[in-house]
């Protein structure tokens, strides 16, 4: 095919392409408008102007989107009205928010006007309303029911979760109507009281002393990266607290091996290359080839070295267990058992006859020379950064309320 003909035939397939997905696009915006989804049809319809409201394909749009806010007007006013006739104070919110809706609406179809209807010769009609009043009158009532409902909740709390649910709805009040009375007064004493406090401690029950630097590390909460805005934990507990909760880290064992060295002994054969050698004739003549050159052949001879593997080994495992207390009614709540190990392991060797016969890992093992076991304490400090990991676990999953 030459391109005189392939380019007609591409542009063919896009514009029937093209047509497809349009006719696709605009039945599913009628399909919206025709089931009450006057969202959508709004947002396609508003969509699909803002890129070229004069052409004439996009006409059937400007019917659309005249109907589907007309349409939606009308319910959403509805709505409000009947809300306000309930008399709920609840639904204070969902006044403010419809207004807000209907008010976005005929921010987005503004620039667009005029919208002619060619076939008809007339602009689309849209009734827009001024929501000025109705949004800050809403927006009024629903500061005074957060900011009543939220302190009349913090009053009579009876959980944690009253206090947290009263601090959303000052947090929520405080970004609708920054300033409101003393709201930042309020957010801060409901937070204070929403919040979990709960002292850590460890105890040590084996036979093993643990490393200071361990222990610190271990309970560091601030190096574990924690956020949770609900839960402080502390392992230094502060006067003036009433603590919540109490989490123990127990040391139950702590094992450490003994020293040790494994010898192994690895015997390696390996034919290789030595040289060449003259081949001879049957006469027992050095052989010619055709230009009268001597001929000479690899020489291959079995070389051996016996190899002494030794593997430095030692071992330190701990088992511990965290515990949380309920400080109020004195009980137990949850254990979570964790174990964590470290293996200290180096390898050497040593050979003798002919180092040819060692492949390239033997011959990197006997570069290395034995070095010094680490002691006991820094075994159990190793052991800990897995112990670490474990912990932090717990603690991001465990949830008190």
């Amino acid at each position: 095919m030459n391109l005189s003909t392939k380019f007609p035939k591409l542009l063919l397939l896009s514009s029937a392409l093209l047509f497809v997905i349009s006719c696709s696009t605009s039945k599913r915006t009628q399909e919206a408008l025709n089931s009450g989804n006057y969202a959508s049809a709004i947002n396609t319809s508003i969509t699909k102007l803002s890129s070229n409201k004069t052409k004439k394909a996009n006409q059937k749009y400007i019917y659309m989107l005249e109907e589907a806010f007309s349409k939606n007007s009308a319910r959403e006013l509805k709505d409000i009205d009947f809300l306000l006739r309930e008399g709920n104070a609840a639904n204070y919110e969902k006044v403010y928010n419809t207004y807000l809706r209907l008010n976005s609406i005929q921010d987005r179809i503004n620039p667009l006007l005029p919208l002619h209807l060619s076939e008809e010769g007339r602009k689309a009609e849209f009734s827009f309303n001024d929501y000025t009043n109705d949004i800050l009158s809403s927006k009024e009532r629903l500061s005074s029911y957060l900011y009543t409902n939220a302190t009349n909740l913090v009053k009579t709390a009876s959980t944690k979760y009253d206090f947290r649910k009263a601090y959303n709805d000052f947090v929520y009040l405080d970004k609708l109507s920054p300033g409101y009375k003393d709201t930042k007064e309020k957010i801060e004493e409901a937070y204070e009281k929403g919040i979990d406090y709960v002292k850590v401690k460890s105890y040590n029950a084996s036979d093993k002393v643990i490393p200071q630097p361990l222990e610190d590390d271990l309970l560091n909460f601030n190096a574990y990266g924690l956020n949770d805005l609900w839960t402080k934990y502390h392992t230094n507990p502060q006067k003036g607290i009433a603590y919540n909760y109490e989490m123990i880290l127990e040391f139950v064992s702590i094992n450490i091996s003994p020293e040790s060295i494994n010898q192994k002994e690895i015997i390696k054969e390996k034919e290789i290359k030595d040289g060449q050698k003259y081949v001879l004739d049957t006469n027992g003549n050095v052989a010619k080839d055709s230009l009268g050159n001597d001929i000479k052949e690899d020489k291959f001879i079995k070389v051996r070295s016996v190899f002494n593997r030794l593997a430095q080994h030692k071992e330190a495992n701990i088992t511990a267990k965290v515990s949380y207390f309920d400080l109020n009614t004195k009980q137990l709540v949850n254990t979570y058992p964790i174990t964590s190990g470290f293996i200290f392991e180096h390898v050497y060797g040593t050979y003798t006859g002919d180092k040819r016969a060692l492949d390239k890992d033997l011959m990197d093992m006997s570069r290395r020379n034995a070095i010094p076991f680490p002691t006991s304490e820094q075994m159990i400090y190793d052991s800990g950064e897995d112990l670490k990991l474990k912990l932090k676990n717990i603690v991001v999953a465990y949830k008190f309320n």
